[in-house]
């Protein structure tokens, strides 16, 4: 089977020749730039410039000269191989065949996450290197693959979300067809593959767009990156498609199972529909025959986007990550309260039950972090399943001054109660890679301007003054010491080392995650599959958190003690236990649980 996906943009060869298509609405002049040779196009009236030529094919490289002296790159260029300045290559998708036809994909309520940086996953930071993988994480428990974004971005070393060229799969990483071999190997495997895809800004380098397409963007939504994408104004037809069609390749062309949608409360649109919206209706659309599952991250918590149908289907996103819920957590077991901690510290437990139970801590709550702007909407209707949770991903790790992992701020104990509450709650779960046996490796933000000095520089100064709110860095000597991220060793240091796993504490630990992903697969999804009835919470005085969700034959019951004294606590009469700390005897209805304590019980539904 070959799969392509057609459209509008980009190098597309077809039976006439090689269509070249560049929307360049505020370009003077507009050439071709073919193998060395230019040709001159004409516009359109809607500022579209195309040619087919019966001379180019797959491997020729080609780009645009705007206005008689700048060559840019193609915007939907399909593969980079001199980087984010270069030309593009030709790419005919057809020359690949995939070998799997029947994959339909897996039900979202099976899904575990396992987030993935391409380039410090493996020795190697290839595709390749990770396809080697990806039976020793389905083994483990885990079911789906998420990629950071691997979008064309700068040099050989990135996050992924200074990518400029989303069309592109990094060469750093391997070629598209690298790319699609593991992504078949993932799905023989039984594995899903979800990308982390970037609709709300362009990086700082290599973006040529405001060369030719100012219209691309717009002043009247300002970002933290700049003035904001134009999804609502004149010409916003064309960059809302060029995302929708970024989408639509992707499950496609790669047939990847499903995309996490980056910081979509940074797109801002006054129009109807709104951008997140036709983004959904089109995908759901155009593939209704596979699991295609849309996850969004959204700081505003809009629960609108999740709603389900009368079937239990989601209408439009599928899930949203939980932020609250990872939030809430991290201030209760650390005590950090600076930054965005601040909405959580002040009663941490309170807002972790309420999160577990909803889905949201703030559902139209002030933010005392935003100076009191109400944040959220109700989410009580919504399932579990709507909410994606982790204790860790590479934002809450990697924006860290140092780049520590939860497993290096709290005592083991501690680690192991939040870890196994996390797996068994039915939220889906979001494992960071590495996570499953508490890597000692740091995962620290880096970069690549090598090329680029003054950019180089002002990322660096950019990043240490990131932290002069916070107490620890206000001595300028302490900030010093925050890795450089323009530092090759930087990204070297936070390679995760496979090889722990074979030794302690870390193989203890890993053995502990597969038994709970197995406790998950064979007792939490079931619940998940069945029709969802509500939950309940409470925190006492004391700091014991007790939740329930309840399903249609099954309930599922958290007991927690969060503080420095034995708690006595009930669970339901003949419920069965799934999982308990160490030292709590659940032979009877009454127990009593010791400090940092916890046990998840399963019962029958009144």
């Amino acid at each position: 089977m070959r799969r392509v996906h057609s459209m509008s943009f980009g190098a597309e060869i077809t039976s006439e020749g090689v269509r070249f298509a560049l929307w360049a609405p505020t370009a003077r002049e507009v050439r071709l730039v073919l193998d060395g040779i230019e040709r001159p196009l004409k516009a359109d009236g809607d500022g579209w410039y195309r040619h087919v030529s019966e001379d180019a094919r797959a491997g020729s490289r080609y780009g645009y000269k705007i206005d008689g002296n700048l060559i840019v790159p193609d915007p939907a260029s399909r593969f980079q191989p001199d980087d984010v300045h270069g030309l593009s290559l030709v790419v005919d998708p057809q020359s690949f065949e995939w070998s799997e036809t029947s994959w339909k994909g897996r039900p979202w309520e099976e899904a575990v996450l396992y987030e993935v940086h391409v380039g410090t996953a493996t020795p190697e930071g290839t595709y390749a290197g990770l396809m080697s993988k990806l039976a020793r994480l389905r083994d483990l428990g885990i079911t789906a693959i998420e990629l950071m974004p691997i979008g064309e971005f700068p040099g050989r070393r990135n996050w992924g979300y200074d990518g400029v060229l989303p069309y592109a799969p990094d060469a750093a990483y391997g070629s598209p067809e690298d790319l699609k071999r593991l992504i078949e190997r993932a799905h023989e495997l039984g594995l899903m593959v979800f990308l982390d895809v970037v609709y709300n800004h362009f990086g700082p380098s290599g973006n040529y767009l405001h060369a030719y397409a100012k219209t691309f963007f717009t002043e009247r939504h300002p970002t933290p990156w700049g003035a904001g994408i134009n999804v609502d104004g004149e010409g916003s037809r064309v960059v809302r498609d060029f995302f929708i069609h970024n989408a639509l390749y992707w499950l496609q062309e790669y047939h990847f199972d499903g995309l996490r949608f980056d910081a979509v409360h940074a797109i801002t649109d006054d129009g109807k529909p709104h951008f997140i919206e036709e983004l959904a209706n089109r995908i759901r659309q155009a593939i209704p025959d596979r699991h295609v599952h849309l996850v969004l991250e959204n700081e505003a918590n809009q629960a609108r986007w999740l709603n389900r149908d009368d079937r239990r289907r989601p209408k439009l996103h599928t899930a949203q990550w939980a932020d609250d819920i990872h939030n809430s957590w991290h201030a209760l077991l650390t005590g950090e309260n600076e930054g965005y901690y601040e909405d959580y510290a002040d009663k941490p437990l309170q807002h972790l039950g309420r999160a577990l139970a909803e889905g949201f801590a703030y559902q139209g709550d002030p933010s005392p972090h935003k100076d009191g702007v109400i944040r959220g909407e109700p989410s009580g209707h919504l399932p579990p399943s709507a909410f994606v949770a982790f204790l860790q991903n590479h934002d809450q790790v990697g924006n860290r001054a140092f780049g520590e992992r939860l497993s290096h701020l709290i005592p083991p104990e501690r680690f192991a109660l939040a870890h196994a509450i996390f797996l068994l709650s039915p939220q889906i779960p979001l494992l960071f890679m590495g996570e499953e046996w508490a890597a000692s490796t740091p995962f620290q933000f880096f970069v690549d301007f090598e090329n680029e000095p003054d950019l180089a520089r002002a990322v660096r100064d950019g990043r240490r003054s990131e932290f002069w709110r916070f107490k620890a860095f206000t001595d300028p000597e302490m900030s010093q010491k925050i890795p450089d991220p323009t530092d090759r060793k930087t990204c070297e240091n936070s390679r995760i080392d496979w090889s722990e796993t074979e030794r302690s504490p870390h193989r203890e630990v890993l053995s502990q995650t597969r038994h709970l992903l197995d406790l998950r697969r064979t007792e939490i999804v079931p619940l998940l599959k069945s029709e969802y009835r509500g939950s309940h919470y409470k925190v006492s005085p004391e700091s014991m958190l007790d939740v329930t969700w309840t399903f249609a034959d099954d309930k599922l019951h958290l007991l927690a003690n969060f503080g420095n004294n034995p708690m006595n606590g009930n669970i339901e009469e003949n419920a069965r236990v799934l999982w308990s700390s160490q030292g709590i005897d659940a032979n009877g209805k009454s127990l009593q649980l010791p400090p940092w304590s916890g046990i998840v019980v399963k019962g029958q539904s009144a």
